[in-house]
C-alpha cells in the first residue's frame, strides 16, 4: 500500500486547511446567528454563500467527484484527507459543495444519468444554484431492508404515478432544494433486487407534501429532515434514472461512497472534539492544577489519539482499495469503516464532553452538536448492525467450503 500524496493533493490540503482557518472557523458564529435571527431557519445564510464563492474562486470545489470532466479528477484517497479537513466544522463540507445529500446525488447522476438528465440536474448542482434531496427511508417499514420499501412508482402511459411516504428525506426543506430523487417498487413480482427503481422528480411536482420538519435529538437542521407523503404524484418516464428494477444497483453505488465519505468526515469530528479537549484541560483548574494533570483526563487523550490514528489509517486504506480493485472488491473494508468511524468519533466526543462538564451539553461549543450528529449517524445509510452483518458473512465466507456463509 502507497498512502503517499501527489503535489496537488499536497497542495490542496495545504490551502483548504489555510482556507479553513481563515475563513470557516471564523465563519461558524455568524452562520449560527444569521439562522437563528433569520425568518425561515432553512434559508441559506448570507455568509455561507460568501463562503461558496471564495472556496469556488480558490479551487476548492466539487472535490469529492472524480467521474468524467464533472469534478476535480481527485482519487479517493487523495480525496480522503480533504474530507477530514472539511469535517473539522459542521459547516465546512457545504462551503466545498461537498456535503451531503448532494454528493451522492451528484455521483448517481453523473454515473447514471443520461446527458439530458445531467445538464437539467448535475450541472446546477456542482454548480451550487441549486440544491437536491434523496427520498428512500420510510416510517412503516425497517428501512435497513431495501426488500421493505412500500412506496410504489406505477407506470401510467407517458409518465409514472408515486404513492408513498417517505421520512427523514434530508434536505427538502432548503427553498434551494429543486430535485427529489426518489426510490420505490416498479414491480413488486420481480425478484428480489429487481423490483425497485429510482426516479428524478422536481421539487415542486404536484401531490408533495411535507408534513413536518423530524429534528435529530433536539436539533434542527438547516437543509431540514422531512417527514414527506407522496400522494398521486405524476412524473415523466423519462425522469427515470437508469432503467427499471435498477434501483437496489443504483442505492448500491451511492451509498459505498458514501460512507466512505462519512468516514472521511468523522475523522475530522473526532480531531476536532480532541483539540478542544486539549485546549480545555490546559486552561480549566481543578483540584490544585489543571485539569490536564489529572491521570483519567491524560487516559482520554491518549486514548482518542491512538483510536484516532488507528482509524484513519483504515480510512486511508479503504480509499486505496477502492482506488486500486474498486468499490465492490472493498466492500468489507467500506462496511468496517462506517462503524469504526463514527464509534471513534462519538467516543472522542463524548470523552470532550465530559472534560468541558456543563459547557459539553450547553451550544457554548459544538460539542453536543457533535456528540447528536455522531449518535445519528450510526443509524444514517444503514445502521451498523447491518454494516457488521456484512463483515461477520465476508469473515465467515473464508472458511465455508463454497466460500458463502
Amino acid at each position: 500500500m502507497d498512502f503517499g500524496f501527489s503535489p496537488r493533493a499536497r497542495d490542496l490540503q495545504d490551502r483548504m486547511r489555510s482556507f479553513m482557518e481563515q475563513h470557516v472557523y471564523p465563519g461558524e458564529i455568524v452562520y449560527d446567528r444569521q439562522i437563528a435571527e433569520a425568518e425561515n431557519p432553512h434559508e441559506l445564510p448570507q455568509v455561507m454563500l460568501e463562503l461558496k464563492e471564495k472556496a469556488r474562486a480558490e479551487g476548492l470545489w466539487n472535490l469529492f467527484l472524480s467521474h468524467g470532466d464533472w469534478g476535480a479528477g481527485l482519487t479517493n484517497l487523495e480525496y480522503a484527507p480533504l474530507a477530514e479537513l472539511a469535517g473539522r466544522s459542521i459547516i465546512g463540507p457545504e462551503v466545498f459543495n461537498c456535503s451531503a445529500p448532494d454528493t451522492g446525488n451528484m455521483e448517481l447522476l453523473a454515473l447514471f444519468a443520461t446527458p439530458e438528465q445531467q445538464e437539467q440536474w448535475l450541472r446546477p448542482l456542482l454548480d451550487a444554484e441549486i440544491r437536491s434531496c434523496f427520498a428512500m427511508t420510510e416510517p412503516e417499514v425497517a428501512s435497513s431492508d431495501p426488500r421493505n420499501i412500500r412506496t410504489t412508482i406505477i407506470r401510467d402511459g407517458d409518465s409514472y404515478l408515486v404513492n408513498g411516504h417517505k421520512w427523514y428525506t434530508s434536505g427538502i426543506l432548503d427553498p434551494d432544494c429543486k430535485l427529489i430523487i426518489l426510490m420505490g417498487v416498479t414491480d413488486p413480482r420481480a425478484a428480489t433486487y429487481r423490483q425497485q427503481s429510482m426516479l428524478l422528480i422536481p421539487r415542486d411536482t404536484p401531490g408533495i407534501k411535507v408534513l413536518r420538519d423530524l429534528p435529530m435529538f433536539g436539533y434542527t437542521d438547516r437543509l431540514g429532515h422531512g417527514d414527506v407523503l407522496f400522494e398521486d404524484v405524476r412524473v415523466p418516464a423519462a425522469n427515470l434514472l437508469g432503467g427499471e428494477g435498477e434501483g437496489f444497483a443504483l442505492a448500491q453505488g451511492r451509498l459505498g461512497p458514501g460512507r466512505m465519505h462519512y468516514a472521511m468526515r468523522a475523522v475530522g469530528f473526532a480531531e476536532r472534539a480532541l483539540e478542544l479537549m486539549c485546549r480545555r484541560v490546559l486552561d480549566r483548574q481543578a483540584f490544585g492544577g489543571p485539569l490536564a494533570d489529572q491521570g483519567v483526563v491524560r487516559e482520554w487523550i491518549a486514548r482518542s489519539r491512538i483510536e484516532i490514528e488507528q482509524l484513519r489509517l483504515l480510512v486511508l486504506k479503504s480509499a486505496w482499495l477502492m482506488d486500486t480493485v474498486g468499490n465492490s472488491a472493498a466492500r468489507m473494508e467500506v462496511a468496517a469503516i462506517k462503524v469504526a468511524a463514527l464509534d471513534v468519533a462519538h467516543r472522542v466526543v463524548d470523552r470532550a464532553v465530559q472534560a468541558f462538564g456543563a459547557a459539553g451539553v450547553s451550544d457554548d461549543t459544538v460539542l453536543a452538536r457533535l456528540f447528536a450528529i455522531t449518535r445519528a449517524l450510526r443509524i444514517a445509510d444503514g445502521p451498523d448492525e447491518v454494516h457488521l452483518r456484512t463483515v461477520a458473512r465476508q469473515e465467515l465466507a473464508k472458511y465455508t467450503k463454497k466460500g458463502a456463509a
